[in-house]
């Protein structure tokens, strides 16, 4: 019988990986706490209409890359592509965002039928962040903020440039999209065939195209900032002026567009030229039509969202995770023969409660050269526990290659406390 294996694009994290894992979350959780965001956690499976109204039926998204299925009572049901629909819904839903200011970030498993390569897989994870109720360009340079700050307490600042633009109010868009429209129908023939596909359907992602031939017709096509409303015009110029106070370095990119439909106003990518092809890895947005486009009340909304697969690489690539953020335990405990073996288990007990956060393995295997097999879990201090007639109870302490103390147990509380707090 053939083995059962993970299905294509969906991995396995392994115990080794999520040290790197925690590291980022936690770091993530920390900086959105000192913002003063509050984690929300949605289902993964949402109702497909959701995604169709709010991504739009006519995007690659919905016609090609969801996991949709029809449940046991006949509705159809998707796996979440994206959060932001998801945030939008369970605030609404919950009474939450009308007449209201809220901030709100999640994290979590993302699920898209794409070409899996480095760094982009079908059940992909997120760290995502949403404000509600709030229509100034304040809130927009806040976010772009916390962004910056995350960088800065991964010490990845030097390998992330930030590329900002402005789409527009709905009306700018639409006519501006016009104009698009009759400049590339003119060269029709000349564009690559993705983005003859989005002509009809969505022409603004034909200014995000990486075709050569299709650059160049863009370079004489007609320019989305003349078609810019003055009050999104006004709010970009506040944007720009609040990220030059905060010493933000920025590119203004007229062909950033988002692959979604919803977003209006400002939009930015963090992009990094260290992963090759796939070098975006965070991106966001204002959207502010949403919320009434999935029946609630006209409601102001900016977010982004971040990759973690993609961050984890970068960290990885540029060697920035610290050394001890994949040691997963402080003391290796063992003993030295087996009638003392269930006593080392309680030891173990006693050091937990008496040294809070210590993080202790036991040795709970055969007793054969104890001491290299724990040397091998790169344990940074071992303890092998000894018992004779003459001298009672002893532990012998190494840090490094040596042994570097003798001690009775009851010290040994004293000489963790002095290492771990």
């Amino acid at each position: 019988m053939s083995k059962i294996k993970a299905i294509r694009g969906m991995n396995d994290i392994l115990p080794e990986q999520t040290p790197v894992w925690q590291y980022l979350e936690s770091t993530v959780q920390r900086v959105l706490g000192s913002y003063g965001y509050s984690e929300i956690r949605m289902p993964i499976v949402e109702q497909t209409d959701l995604f169709k109204r709010s991504i739009g039926e006519v995007t690659d998204i919905v016609e090609k890359e969801m996991y949709t299925f029809d449940d046991r009572n006949g509705e159809s049901l998707t796996l979440r592509p994206e959060g932001t629909a998801c945030c939008v819904r369970a605030g609404e839903e919950h009474g939450l965002l009308y007449n209201q200011t809220q901030r709100f970030w999640y994290q979590g498993p993302m699920f898209r039928y794409e070409k899996p390569q480095k760094g982009r897989y079908r059940q992909f994870h997120q760290v995502g962040v949403e404000a509600f109720g709030m229509a100034g360009p304040d809130i927009d340079a806040e976010l772009i903020l916390i962004s910056a700050a995350l960088w800065r307490e991964l010490g990845m600042s030097d390998a992330v440039v930030l590329q900002i633009n402005s789409l527009g109010s709905n009306q700018a868009r639409a006519e501006y999209r016009d104009a698009l429209v009759a400049y590339l129908q003119q060269h029709f023939a000349e564009l690559d065939e993705d983005s003859q596909r989005r002509l009809d359907s969505n022409p603004l992602r034909i200014l995000d195209s990486k075709n050569e031939q299709t650059r160049v017709i863009l370079e004489q096509a007609p320019v989305l900032q003349d078609y810019l409303d003055e009050e999104s015009r006004a709010d970009f110029e506040q944007l720009c002026a609040t990220l030059d106070a905060a010493g933000i370095r920025y590119e203004v990119n007229p062909y950033l567009v988002r692959g979604l439909d919803y977003y209006c106003k400002t939009v930015f990518e963090w992009v990094t030229d260290k992963l090759g092809a796939q070098g975006t890895v965070c991106a966001g947005g204002r959207y502010d039509g949403l919320v009434k486009q999935l029946g609630g009340k006209p409601t102001p909304a900016v977010g982004f969202a971040m990759g973690v697969e993609r961050l984890i690489l970068l960290l990885e690539t540029l060697e920035l995770v610290p050394a001890n953020v994949r040691q997963t335990f402080d003391l290796y405990l063992a003993a030295e023969h087996k009638g003392i073996q269930g006593e080392v288990v309680l030891l173990a007990e006693r050091l937990r409660r008496d040294v809070p956060g210590l993080r202790v393995r036991v040795h709970c295997a055969g007793l054969k050269n104890i001491a290299a097999k724990a040397k091998q879990t790169g344990a940074p201090v071992i303890a092998l526990l000894k018992s004779s007639a003459d001298n009672g109870q002893q532990l012998s302490l190494w840090q490094g290659d040596e042994v570097q103390y003798e001690l009775a147990p009851e010290q040994l509380v004293e000489r963790l406390q002095q290492l771990f707090v």
